[in-house]
């Protein structure tokens, strides 16, 4: 099986194994990018913890599950988000008001929109957990 986007496949495998009540998930490839993802789940509460393993040939990562996640997707197209434009897609992938988060890469790294909002920064949407 051929992976077209690692990022979309990391958040499915995630929420499949919440909704499955596991405790742990593994992931591959691992990637700069999404340990920077897993670093935004982990500071938000969905994810307890993960770790990089090195298996001799791209790594893979152990993630330690927390049972919070609800829904959990990658966003196609990653679309972008000028600083004062994060209610549009708000009302558009999150449920209700302050539930979930948007994950956003910007020029200062990845993190949440709300963090965004803060810094006055804007950038590309990645994906959405709540």
């Amino acid at each position: 099986m051929a992976l077209v986007d690692p990022v979309s496949d990391a958040l499915i495998n995630i929420k499949n194994h919440d909704f499955a009540s596991k405790r742990h998930c593994l992931l591959r490839p691992a990637s700069k990018l999404m340990g920077e993802i897993l670093r935004v789940l982990k500071d938000s509460g969905y994810v307890q913890a993960f770790e990089f393993v090195v298996d001799g040939r791209e790594g893979i990562y152990k993630v330690d599950l927390a049972g919070k996640i609800n829904d959990c997707k990658a966003v196609k197209p990653r679309y972008p988000v000028k600083k004062d434009g994060f209610e549009k897609f708000e009302k558009k992938y999150l449920p209700a008001r302050g539930i979930g988060i948007l994950i956003v890469t910007t020029p200062d790294g990845v993190m949440t929109h709300r963090q965004a909002k803060e810094k006055n920064l804007g950038g590309r949407l990645l994906g959405f957990v709540y």
